[in-house]
């Protein structure tokens, strides 16, 4: 009766993480899904692309906090065009041709490259190309890997 005790579990993919992740399987995860469920996980093999991943996290002005809704998002036909990123929406609503913003998380940029450092740069670029009043973002993303791959 007394310590910590588990509440819940939760079976799902991570977010954002498996942004930064997904986009590197080569392996259809469809029938790793499949396999999973048949208890034939074993006789899957898993193939990754040798590249490296970097998701940021677009958040609205306010958040985590109350943030404010409907602003309209620029600059997304920009980095659609690229075929090195991806925009993974979360918090967005469309509005006939324009994106506006519904939520806290708004979306996750997530780009890749050979090496992590051209992994950051290339996120960054293009987040930089996404607009909206009171948009934030961190911008140390990568810093950690970056370190420790140095060592």
């Amino acid at each position: 009766s007394e310590g910590p005790k588990v509440l819940e579990f939760n079976v799902r993919f991570g977010d954002p993480e498996n942004q930064a992740v997904l986009p590197l399987l080569k392996t259809d995860l469809v029938d790793l899904l499949e396999a999973t469920i048949d208890g034939k996980l074993k006789e899957i093999p898993l193939e990754w692309e040798k590249k490296s991943c970097v998701c940021v996290v677009v958040a609205s002005g306010g958040y985590p906090m109350s943030y404010e809704k409907g602003k309209e998002i620029l600059g997304l036909d920009k980095v659609g065009k690229r075929n090195d990123v991806y925009v993974f929406h979360a918090g967005t609503k469309k509005d006939g041709n324009r994106f506006l913003t519904s939520g806290g998380r708004v979306m996750g940029v997530t780009g890749w490259k050979d090496t992590l450092e051209e992994a950051i740069d290339l996120t960054y670029e293009a987040v930089k190309e996404i607009n909206f009043e009171g948009m934030h973002y961190r911008r140390d993303i990568g810093v950690k890997g970056l370190k420790i791959r140095r060592k």
